[in-house]
């Protein structure tokens, strides 16, 4: 009983408003320190690649976004099946305040993976089972975005966008093993937990430590989103006066 008190502690607005204030310059400070190191690495320690020269650096963005983009859209459709079965009005609010940032991951790997491909491949943009897919997220988040802000009834939003968010989620899996089950241009997975790592030290440390920013710059964003969000819907309410912002 008190680990199930302990854990939804945080779950109302007040709390979670409280604590999310004094977490954001953190991140906000892990966020600029890791992403700097990790550029800094990648481009300037790691090694020039023997097959595509300099432009395989563009991996030290394009992968952390892409990764970022799908996870991000597993955790938006988690708080807002929470939200959607439990009635949670937190969960909700967080599903929402996730849904930019991951559209601008997504919309990040995409761009990335077109500088990427020019070089590579020769075009901009093929319609390879990964990119097409990875295009379908980006649409997703963005229907999700614009149906939540077109219901004036913020109950029916919540609940329609925690519906189209559930739904898209068959999405997820779809890019990440689009590359096993079609025979596609993009290339297969370069860190797997199953196996060892096929770059050197240096591009493992940057590919890392941009993860990490990624990470850390989501946390701060949502956050903060999440936070103005709650102030906007709670903005009658007593405690919102008297919570430190």
């Amino acid at each position: 009983m008190l680990a199930n008190t302990r854990f939804f502690t945080f779950a109302s607005p007040p709390r979670f408003y409280a604590l999310a204030g004094r977490l954001v310059p953190w991140f906000w400070v892990a966020a600029a320190a890791l992403g700097v190191s990790g550029m800094y690495i990648g481009f300037f320690q790691a090694p020039t690649d023997a097959t595509q020269g300099d432009a395989y650096r563009i991996i030290f963005i394009h992968v952390p976004a892409a990764w970022m983009s799908m996870l991000l859209y597993m955790v938006m459709a988690f708080w807002a099946a929470i939200g959607w079965a439990f009635n949670a009005r937190l969960a909700s609010m967080v599903a929402r305040a996730i849904a930019p940032t991951g559209a601008m991951f997504t919309f990040a790997a995409l761009w990335s993976g077109a500088l990427w491909g020019k070089p590579t491949w020769g075009t901009w943009w093929v319609w390879d089972a990964r990119l097409t897919s990875e295009l379908i997220l980006l649409f997703l988040y963005l229907g999700y975005m614009a149906l939540v802000n077109a219901i004036d009834d913020t109950r029916r939003a919540d609940q329609a966008g925690a519906l189209l968010a559930v739904i898209g989620s068959v999405n997820v899996p779809i890019i990440y093993f689009s590359v096993k089950w079609w025979n596609t241009l993009h290339q297969g997975s370069t860190i797997s937990a199953t196996m060892a790592p096929k770059m050197v030290a240096t591009m493992l440390t940057a590919m890392l430590l941009m993860t990490l920013a990624c990470w850390a710059y989501a946390f701060a964003v949502v956050f903060t989103r999440t936070r103005a969000i709650v102030a906007e819907r709670e903005r009658d309410a007593k405690w919102l006066n008297g919570v430190a912002s």
